[in-house]
C-alpha cells in the first residue's frame, strides 16, 4: 500500500482551460463580504406564489416521488405543449417533442451535445450567457461569435451571415436578452429566418425570458415562424417564469426528429427531473394568470428602479425585456468611471454597497464598454436600499 503522504493526484488535461469561478458566483460572495445590495446575480429576493408550493407539497403528500418518465411527467408536457399552442399558435406533440430538464443551463448542453462535435461550428451572439461557449468547447466543435451591436445591442444580419459556413452546425439566439434586455422585433425574426432557410443550420433558441417582455412589445417566440420552428430547440425556464430559480426545471420543445436526439443525450445526462416538482408545475400551469401577468409585475419593478437611477449619473440604457436595467458609468461624475468594468463592479460593491456584472464577462475576449447590468427582480425595500446607495453616483 502506498503511503499517504507519498499518494499522488493524477494530472489530465482539462477540457475546459480558460475557465474559472464564474462572475455571478464571484461577485455575489463579494456582496455577502461587504453587506452589499445584490443586484447582480438574476435572482429574486422574494417567495413563489404559495399555491405553487401547496401544489408540490400535495404531490409529495400523493407519494408522488419516484422516477417520472425520462422525457417529463405527461401533464407537465402537455400544459407546455397548450400554452405554446395558445400563445404563439405552434401545435407541438407533448409525447414526442416536449422535454423537461433540469433547468434551461442543462437544456442548452444538452441540446449543444446532441447536435455539434469536433470540425463543426456553432455561432454565438456576445454579448451571450456565459454557459453557451464552454458548451460548444466541450463538444470539440468550433466557437464563431459575432457581435451584437454595441449600444443597441440589436442583431447584426450582415456579420451573422459573413459568419455562416459549410461548417455552421448551429446558432443560439437569445431574446429577451440576457445581459443586455434587448427584444427580437418580428422583423428580426423574419430576417433570421429568411437567411436560414438555404442552409441546414439548426437554432438553439434561449427563450427563458418569454413571459418578461414589456408593453407595447410581445415575444416574438422562434416558434411563431415555421422556418425556425422546424429547425429550433426553443429552450424555457420554470425557475424564471415562476420565481422559484432553485428548483432548476426548464423545458425543451423542437420537432420530433431533433427531440429524438436531444433525448439521448438527456437520458444519460440527468435521466430525468424532481418529481413532485413537475407534477405541482403542472397543476399550477392550469391557470395562465401568473404567466399572462408577469410583464406588468416586472414593469412596475422596472419602472421603479429606473426612476431612481434617473437620479444619478447613470446613463439608461432601454430596458424592453428580463429583469435586467444596463447603464453606462461613462458620465459618472468620479474618478472611477476610468476604471474596467470589472474594478468598477467591485468598488461599487466594496465602496458603495450595491453588487452589480460587468457586461464585459459576457464576452470572450472581455470587451469593455463601460457597461454593467443591475438585476431588479428583488423586493421594493431591496431596490429603495439600492437607489438610496447609489444616489450618491
Amino acid at each position: 500500500m502506498t503511503p499517504e503522504s507519498a499518494a499522488t493526484t493524477p494530472a489530465f488535461p482539462s477540457r475546459l482551460p480558460n475557465v474559472g469561478t464564474t462572475i455571478f458566483t464571484v461577485m455575489s460572495a463579494l456582496a455577502a463580504e461587504h453587506q452589499a445590495v445584490n443586484l447582480g446575480q438574476g435572482f429574486p429576493d422574494f417567495d413563489c406564489d404559495p399555491k405553487l408550493v401547496d401544489s408540490v407539497s400535495s404531490a409529495m403528500q400523493q407519494g408522488l416521488n419516484q422516477y417520472p418518465p425520462m422525457p417529463g411527467v405527461a401533464p407537465l408536457r402537455e400544459a407546455v405543449a397548450a400554452k405554446i399552442k395558445t400563445l404563439y399558435g405552434r401545435s407541438y406533440n407533448a409525447a414526442t417533442e416536449i422535454t423537461v430538464t433540469a433547468g434551461a443551463t442543462q437544456a442548452i448542453l444538452s441540446a449543444i451535445l446532441c447536435c455539434a462535435g469536433p470540425g463543426d461550428e456553432v455561432i454565438v451572439l456576445e454579448p451571450c450567457y456565459d454557459s453557451y461557449v464552454p458548451n460548444i468547447e466541450l463538444t470539440g466543435a468550433k466557437v464563431v461569435a459575432v457581435p451584437l451591436t454595441p449600444g443597441s445591442f440589436r442583431p447584426d444580419f450582415d456579420k451573422i451571415a459573413a459568419a455562416l459556413s459549410p461548417k455552421t452546425r448551429a446558432i443560439i439566439i437569445n431574446s429577451p436578452h440576457n445581459p443586455s434586455g434587448t427584444v427580437w422585433s418580428p422583423a428580426d425574426m423574419q430576417r433570421l429566418e429568411d437567411l436560414l432557410a438555404p442552409t441546414n443550420v439548426l437554432l438553439i433558441s434561449d427563450e427563458v425570458y418569454e413571459h418578461m417582455v414589456y408593453a407595447p412589445l410581445q415575444h416574438e417566440s422562434a416558434a411563431r415562424y415555421p422556418g425556425l420552428a422546424a429547425r429550433a430547440f426553443i429552450i424555457s425556464s420554470f425557475g424564471k417564469t415562476y420565481h422559484v430559480t432553485g428548483w432548476k426545471v426548464g423545458y425543451v420543445a423542437a420537432p420530433a426528429a431533433l427531440t429524438a436526439e436531444f433525448r439521448k443525450v438527456h437520458q444519460f445526462n440527468v435521466f430525468t427531473v424532481n418529481t413532485p416538482m413537475q407534477q405541482g408545475l403542472a397543476a399550477y400551469m392550469q391557470d395562465p394568470r401568473p404567466y399572462l401577468d408577469l410583464p406588468a409585475f416586472y414593469a412596475a419593478k422596472r419602472d421603479l428602479f429606473r426612476a431612481g437611477l434617473e437620479k444619478t449619473k447613470f446613463r439608461l440604457l432601454p430596458c424592453e425585456g428580463t429583469y435586467f436595467q444596463c447603464v453606462s458609468i461613462a458620465d459618472l461624475a468620479i474618478s472611477e468611471r476610468d476604471l474596467p468594468e470589472g474594478e468598477f463592479c467591485q468598488w461599487l460593491t466594496r465602496e458603495v454597497g450595491v453588487a452589480a456584472i460587468p457586461l464585459s464577462a459576457f464576452y470572450r475576449d472581455g470587451f469593455d464598454q463601460k457597461v454593467i447590468r443591475f438585476c431588479f427582480a428583488k423586493k421594493e425595500g431591496t431596490l429603495l436600499a439600492a437607489m438610496e446607495r447609489l444616489a450618491k453616483l
